[in-house]
């Protein structure tokens, strides 16, 4: 897959057998245990940057931070095209900002631009989409053209579900733990696949139990092409 003009994505995020990533009311603390935990953050540590959407960040106010291994901290990216982001959230307070870009469009209001450049965030203005949010192929080339030559995705699903349907994902990494919720947010949504023969694989897959979990790891092959 070319990523010559983007980083290499990575996406990454606990899920329950049936495949939700958080209860009806959006609670996702914890699905995967502590031994698949600390190996997510390994994962953080090895990529160039980090990045969510804001709906994660106003639910669950992640640091998105290397914490539980050894490494050093990613650069934070929050998808978030009117900067709903609050002030005081995790990856903006006590000096985080300066190590977070907000990626935003110009729908954005120019005084909440200014505030939270002010608090130190870099504010990256992207076309829109046809849907009115941040267009996901110019985030990653304006992530590229910054440094950033690998990038993990932790969520959310409208952010994973996006990225897959664009065929913006070079590698999965699916933490599975012994849980089931029924009723539930589904990691990702509708991919527009109507026939099995066109749904994208994974390949070179490694799985891996931590403590009571399966992680699922794997390049991902798209049958015809990017």
């Amino acid at each position: 897959m070319d990523t010559a003009r983007r980083p290499r994505v990575t996406v990454s995020y606990a899920q329950t057998l049936d495949g939700r990533i958080a209860t009806r009311d959006g609670s996702s603390q914890w699905i995967s245990g502590a031994e698949s935990l600390a190996h997510a953050h390994r994962l953080r540590a090895a990529h160039d940057a980090i990045m969510v959407g804001i709906g994660t960040v106003l639910r669950d106010d992640p640091r998105l931070t290397v914490r539980l291994v050894p490494g050093r901290d990613p650069l934070r990216v929050v998808v978030d095209s009117t900067l709903r982001i609050p002030p005081d959230a995790a990856v903006l307070r006590d000096g985080a900002a300066r190590g977070t870009i907000l990626a935003a469009t110009d729908a954005a209001p120019s005084e909440r631009r200014a505030a939270l450049e002010a608090m130190g965030a870099t504010v990256l203005t992207i076309a829109r989409d046809a849907a009115g949010g941040v267009a996901l192929a110019p985030l990653l080339a304006a992530l590229a053209a910054r440094g950033v030559g690998s990038l993990m995705v932790e969520g959310g699903a409208r952010l994973i579900t996006s990225l897959l349907r664009a065929r913006l994902v070079d590698r999965v990494a699916v933490c599975v733990a012994p849980k089931l919720l029924g009723s539930g947010i589904e990691a990702v949504g509708d991919l527009g696949i109507r026939d099995l023969d066109a749904a994208p694989r994974l390949t070179a897959v490694r799985v891996t139990p931590y403590g009571a979990d399966l992680m699922i790891e794997g390049d991902l092959a798209y049958p015809d092409g990017p």
